[in-house]
């Protein structure tokens, strides 16, 4: 398939000219006037330059929203009117899908057809924040007659949000809703390579009717605009996806201030297919588990392993599947693999391609698809017998490529689901009750899915173990990270306490 660059490159209507920073209520430029460029993953070409902040931004920023927080309407307001604005969010985000969708594809690489289910994922998380924070109840434990205690809950003040560049506007509204919700004021620093979708939330929230001062925004560079977050004596609040290395640096970094951490990390995710499973639908879904989303998801089944009477099988299949998965430019509805995000990342992915050719059995892809000569385009890539000390098994690529591994007994298929580091998500493929269960509960993992790909009711727990994370999102852990808990205490009967110093006696 091949087609000509000018058919190749759709470029969305009204691009800004500039990406600016956001703070108090208006669009900047940095103090020092710093830019950066940012490219689109088709061509690799220059389209718009982004604001570079540093530290000094990022002092404006936190000084805007720490007296939004302390002299502003917002945190004192009641559940009800916070409620309103977000679900006003959540409308606006949802009539403005098909642009937000183009503009993220555009700017990410991302299949337009995920790209738009990723925008409604996003107004879904402020609508959820929305009715948490209004059925949101607290406890109260009583001893009758002699004492009531109840939990009082207030916002902490101002969040650090840092965000990265796969599905970057749905993973922003996904830390952006609660933190907002419970009545923090906020600074969000996007990942560099994507900032475009991030720039539409100031228009958004100001339609919305937030106050000004309450959602603040500094693009730059992770190792000068958020470091300078994090270590922010007056951000007393991180909440960080990215990869594990940049999140140990985030925990040293934030050590010395005592900060809350929410840290959502890499993962090297397992998909166990036993013998009993239904293949075609286990095949479906680790096909979609590590190709959608071009690969580049946290949450990616990106080491299969299938035991070994079903194997040769399963290796077969899943080779050929791979090979007709659609890879296309990211505006093509048709396409299901669009182009990596940056050419950096092609480069490390593709590294990892050539690493693979030596430790384990090309079955599929193994390079550029046809027709895409230039561009961050990945075939999707299978290897099959993996062995677990392989760099491809043990380290996470963020890319369409895939290590299978065989197994024969349950034991065994555990010890090769918990042999890495990480601890993210795992999925399992069996029939059998007893097993998905008992192996669920076994595996080191923060999310697992039985029978299923990755499908998640944001009611549920978000976080992973080990290298994976630190702490959870979701539901009712979001409010609990973003909101401090005070216990009061009132005595209602006769005061019942030691008398130290009595006069005339001996304290009793």
């Amino acid at each position: 398939m091949t087609e000509t660059a000018t058919t190749a490159r759709h470029v969305p209507a009204d691009l800004p000219e500039r990406i600016q920073h956001y703070i108090d209520g208006e669009f900047v430029d940095s103090i020092d006037g710093d830019t950066f460029d940012v490219l689109e993953p088709v061509t690799n070409e220059v389209y718009v330059k982004a604001a570079a902040g540093k530290k000094a931004d990022i002092e404006r920023a936190v000084a805007a929203a720490r007296r939004a927080f302390t002299e502003g309407p917002w945190p004192k307001m009641l559940p009800r009117e916070r409620s309103r604005v977000l679900h006003r969010i959540a409308d606006i985000v949802e009539s403005r899908d098909a642009r937000l969708a183009e503009l993220e594809s555009f700017d990410s690489g991302l299949p337009i057809t995920q790209a738009l289910g990723q925008a409604r994922r996003a107004a879904e998380n402020f609508r959820f924040f929305a009715d948490l924070i209004v059925a949101q109840a607290d406890d109260t434990f009583k001893v009758p007659g002699r004492q009531i205690n109840y939990v009082n809950r207030k916002p902490i003040g101002v969040a650090g949000l840092i965000t990265p560049w796969n599905t970057p506007f749905m993973l922003e509204s996904w830390k952006l809703g609660p933190a907002l919700a419970t009545g923090n004021t906020v600074v969000l620093k996007p990942a560099e390579f994507t900032p475009l979708s991030a720039s539409l939330w100031a228009g958004i929230f100001e339609e919305a009717g937030l106050p000004q001062g309450v959602f603040n925004l500094v693009n730059g560079l992770g190792e000068d605009a958020g470091d300078a977050l994090v270590k922010h004596p007056d951000v007393p609040l991180i909440s960080f996806t990215g990869e594990s290395r940049t999140g140990q640096i985030i925990f040293g970094n934030a050590a010395p201030f005592l900060k809350g951490l929410s840290m959502e990390l890499g993962g090297k995710s397992p998909a166990i297919v036993f013998a009993d499973a239904d293949l075609e639908a286990a095949v479906d879904a680790t096909i979609f588990g590590v190709f959608s989303l071009n690969g580049e998801r946290c949450t990616a089944g990106s080491r299969i392993l299938v035991q070994r009477d079903i194997y040769d099988e399963f290796v077969e299949r899943y080779a050929a599947q791979a090979k007709r998965v659609k890879v296309g430019y990211p505006h093509d509805p048709e396409t299901e693999v669009g182009a990596l995000v940056h050419p950096e990342h092609y480069e490390k992915v593709m590294g990892y391609v050539e690493i693979g050719k030596s430790e384990g059995r090309l079955v599929a892809g193994g390079g550029r698809p046809e027709g895409f000569e230039s561009g961050n385009f990945v075939a999707p890539t299978v290897f099959a017998d993996v062995s677990p000390d392989a760099r491809i098994f043990q380290e996470e690529i963020f890319g369409p490529v895939v290590a299978i591994t065989p197994f024969e007994t349950d034991e065994e298929a555990l010890e090769l689901a918990n042999n890495t580091k990480y601890g993210l998500a795992a999925y399992v493929w069996t029939n059998d009750l007893k097993r998905a269960h008992n192996f669920a509960q076994a595996v080191e993992a923060g999310m697992v899915w039985l029978n299923s790909n990755n499908v998640r009711d944001l009611r549920t727990p978000f976080g992973g173990v080990k290298a994976s994370g630190l702490g959870h999102e979701g539901g009712y852990r979001s409010i609990d990270f973003y909101t401090d808990q005070q216990a009061v205490h009132i005595t209602l009967g006769e005061v019942h306490n030691p008398t130290f110093g009595k006069a005339g006696g001996s304290a009793h």
